[in-house]
């Protein structure tokens, strides 16, 4: 493809210990495994078996390979780690590597298979220093993610996958024309062609990429399948094949260079409200609502100063994101003065229709709190509201979790739960009861007595015995109480009161109601 001007390069990581390697973001590289680790494999369900998807190069060194199934993998190696494959994960990593790819290193950039993305670094390389340079640059920001990765760089982008992928050294770099030399040794896998012809050619005694440059396209084609012959002309350069590029989404933009710099806040609420009647127009064109908008402020002494808000809905309601601002102009420091001003929709999402079936009619509409819930945050911060979200769990203190403001959380116990659950159990001294199955008729709590005079009870919760080896006999009786002054608990017993196994006889108070 020289005539074409490219250089196609394929940067692969044979194997990720770990999944969700964050470029900015969202979860954590894979940790190198320590000389003392034991050897890790990746198993993927594939029918009824479970086989080996990825491995280490501890369990590659003893004999286990992918697709070996994880039963006879076991049986070789004991102490094996074996942690499910996430093929999911593994694409989000990839379209997260093909972004950073496209903002940084070159416009024509795509995923390359389930392992591996393009780059098209034609008229980019000696922005970074060459191509050598460039390929140390890719390493080195792959080792950055804890992946490990072999980089080709050839005249066709088939050429540049088969050595990235079945090469000796880490970094291959071949002229453009020298293609069918240097890929003459590797097997016929390296040209991506299917099953069945590999199965074909092996019945032929055909195993490298050699084997197939001599013989005449006709009878080659005819036991191979054109599409094989595909294949092999694009590795060669005969036949072009195109990379069809990422194209990064757009962030909307909205700016303003002003012709005298300003910095009152009444002037700056009015640029900011030109502002975002140029985004919300923006937004409107494509069908989307802004949840995250950022405002930045050049100043006249060349500084910048950024200012964030950010919404539990999607919005393009100009006059609601104006009040958003305004609850935080303040915090703007003008300076000498602010000359240009941008406003971004760092964060979208779709925005619709929305019915109003009950307002046309003159009926009882549903209140929307997203309106509230944003100005509340504006005063008091975004960690300030949230909602209590279940989790599924038989333990009070793990069956609760922080949510976000408007959701609707679902699968609550049908038992009573109180209004106001401690933080940690608080145990209870001096307390009287009769076992096994009665509430306690007195007991001290932060230094108080308090006298039951009426109890509810005992709901049983047994300990998560799947979480850790001492909760498999654990045993925990919630009783309802009232004392004389009317002020109702949530207290517990450890233990069922008949066999010490179960729990001490301790009692602890870890709610109250009303």
């Amino acid at each position: 493809m020289r005539e074409l001007g490219r250089r196609s390069e394929a940067a692969v990581h044979p194997f990720k210990g770990g999944q969700n390697a964050p470029l900015a973001s969202t979860g954590t590289g894979a940790e190198n495994p320590s000389p003392s680790a034991p050897p890790l494999i990746l198993a993927a369900q594939v029918g009824n078996k479970q086989l080996i998807s990825a491995a280490c190069p501890a369990a590659l060194g003893l004999g286990l390979t992918p697709g070996m199934a994880v039963t006879q993998a076991r049986a070789l190696v004991p102490e094996l780690d074996i942690r499910p494959a996430e093929p999911a994960a593994d694409a989000a990593l990839l379209d997260q590597l093909v972004l950073h790819a496209v903002r940084h290193w070159t416009p024509t950039a795509a995923v390359s298979g389930a392992d591996g993305i393009w780059l098209d670094l034609t008229g980019v390389t000696h922005l970074f220093g060459g191509e050598d340079r460039f390929c140390a640059r890719v390493l080195a920001f792959c080792g950055r993610l804890r992946l490990t990765a072999r980089v080709a760089v050839a005249g066709t982008p088939g050429a540049a996958h088969a050595l990235a992928r079945f090469g000796r050294r880490t970094i291959e770099q071949i002229e453009a024309g020298r293609e069918a030399q240097v890929l003459a040794p590797l097997p016929l896998a390296s040209l991506r062609i299917s099953p069945d012809a590999l199965a074909a050619a092996a019945r032929f005694g055909l195993e490298r990429v050699g084997d197939l440059l001599p013989l005449p396209r006709g009878p080659l084609a005819r036991r191979l399948g054109l599409a094989s012959i595909r294949r092999l002309d694009e590795a060669l350069g005969r036949v072009a094949e195109p990379i069809i590029p990422v194209v990064p989404e757009e962030v909307p933009v909205a700016t303003l260079r002003l012709l005298e710099p300003i910095g009152t806040a009444e002037a700056i609420e009015q640029v900011i409200g030109d502002l975002l009647a140029d985004l919300v127009a923006q937004l409107r064109a494509r069908g989307l609502g802004a949840r995250t908008l950022m405002l930045a402020l050049d100043r006249v002494d060349g500084s910048e100063q950024r200012l964030s808000i950010g919404t539990v809905r999607a919005s393009r309601d100009a006059a609601h994101l104006a009040r958003l601002f305004h609850l935080r102009v303040e915090r703007i420091d003008p300076g000498l003065g602010i000359e240009t001003m941008r406003l971004a929709a760092v964060r979208s999402e779709p925005l619709g229709a929305t019915a109003l079936g009950p307002a046309l009619a003159d009926g009882p509409g549903t209140a929307d709190l997203a309106t509230l819930v944003d100005q509340l945050a504006g005063r008091a911060g975004s960690h300030a509201l949230f909602t209590i979200g279940s989790v599924q769990s038989d333990v009070p203190e793990r069956a609760t979790v922080r949510d976000e403001p408007l959701a609707s959380p679902r699968g609550w116990p049908a038992w009573k739960r109180p209004v106001h659950l401690l933080r940690r159990p608080e145990p209870l001294t001096n307390v009287v009861a009769l076992l096994p199955d009665h509430p306690p008729r007195r007991f001290r709590w932060r230094g108080s007595v308090h006298v039951v005079v009426a109890g509810d009870g005992p709901e049983r919760i047994h300990g998560e015995w799947w979480r850790r080896d001492g909760e498999v006999w654990a045993v925990r009786d919630y009783f309802r109480v009232e004392d004389e002054q009317g002020a109702r608990f949530w207290l517990f017993r450890r233990g069922d009161g008949v066999d010490t196994a179960t729990g001490d006889l301790s009692w602890y108070m870890h709610g109250l109601f009303g």
